[in-house]
């Protein structure tokens, strides 16, 4: 068997669902579609996209040892429809690659082992391994390693698991030959782009992160814009409009992987979540990827779903966070006063 198939064979028996490889170079046009979009401010308050540039445009810029990316994929794809919650305004809509455990634990230990493994079996080489958090264009690679291509909602599109597929890389000095990418198959569809609530897209394959709901519940610092908020309805945390309307899920399967199942009620009434105070958050999503907002953020998420949500019966819990200690808090939750009462 050659190092490529045993190593493809290795990472499917850990779980993943998905494995090709390619080149640890990406093309200068990749360079140029980055510098346009920070240089225009489309990157919002998430300053580390600008401060490591050069080493998110090119993988030898991180890593010049680096001489192949093997990309890999593990499907998340959710057994329910993540828009359905939309209608019920009393409840949160959380996304759903946030239902269950963190999938930079989930990934990274697999990615780990999967780099011990070749460890000893490719003795004299290296590797690193990356999920999310590092300085690389994971949509990219995966693109150019033939997982899927780049969609007109910039994320990436599967044949075999639609939109949901969280992505890991390894960096190694194995020379292993790369794979074709993937064409593009999205045709003339514009699905993405109509389902946006907040019109984040200035064009096809073109993204304005300051109007992305997953940005605002998620990066963003401070009081949400008034002129997203009745857009966001319930969306506590994260979006998955565009994922969810894409053509290509029909292919999708739910995902087996049973970490990544919801952990609780997906989703949890509005008035519940209002009365988490620091502690009660730590601990109600210790393990999730929704902890590492911080209790201020999601409540003032919470507050912008009470305000939308047309629900007299859930002033008092708005008026109860009037006089919150943190400023975007208050200022949500006099907004939500302000919605109820109008």
């Amino acid at each position: 068997m050659s190092p490529k198939a045993s190593i493809q064979a290795e990472a499917l028996a850990l779980g993943f669902d998905a494995i090709r490889f390619t080149e640890a170079v990406l093309p200068e046009a990749t360079r140029t579609r980055l510098d346009a979009f920070l240089e225009s401010g489309a990157h919002g308050g998430m300053g580390w996209m600008e401060t490591r540039r050069e080493q998110r445009a090119q993988p030898r810029a991180l890593w010049p040892e680096a001489v192949s990316v093997i990309a890999l994929g593990l499907n998340y794809g959710p057994d329910y429809d993540p828009l359905a919650s939309l209608e019920q305004r009393d409840r949160a809509t959380i996304s759903a690659y946030a239902q269950g455990r963190d999938y930079h634990d989930v990934v990274k230990k697999r990615l780990k082992a999967l780099g011990q493994w070749m460890a000893r079996h490719f003795k004299g080489s290296a590797l690193k391994v990356f999920v999310d958090t590092a300085p690389v264009m994971e949509k990219p690679l995966a693109a150019q390693a033939g997982l899927g291509w780049q969609g007109k909602h910039t994320n990436l599109v599967s044949r075999s698991h639609g939109s949901w597929l969280f992505l890991g890389e390894i960096y190694t000095t194995l020379a292993l030959e790369p794979d074709a990418p993937e064409s593009d198959h999205c045709g003339s569809c514009r699905a993405c782009l109509d389902a946006c609530p907040t019109a984040a897209f200035p064009a096809p394959y073109r993204l304005d992160a300051r109007r992305c709901i997953s940005y605002l519940t998620i990066e963003h610092h401070g009081p949400i814009p008034h002129e997203f908020r009745r857009a966001m309805g319930n969306r506590i945390y994260g979006c998955d409009d565009c994922l969810a309307v894409c053509p290509w899920n029909k292919f999708a399967q739910a995902s087996a992987e049973m970490q990544f199942a919801p952990r609780g009620e997906v989703a949890p009434k509005l008035a519940e979540l209002a009365l988490l105070d620091d502690a009660a958050f730590r601990a109600r999503f210790a393990g999730s990827p929704i902890k590492r907002i911080g209790r201020n953020r999601f409540i003032r998420n919470v507050l912008i779903a009470i305000g939308n949500s047309g629900d007299t019966a859930l002033l008092p819990a708005a008026r109860a966070l009037c006089e919150d200690a943190d400023p975007a808090v208050a200022d949500a939750a006099a907004w939500a006063m302000e919605q109820l009462t109008a």
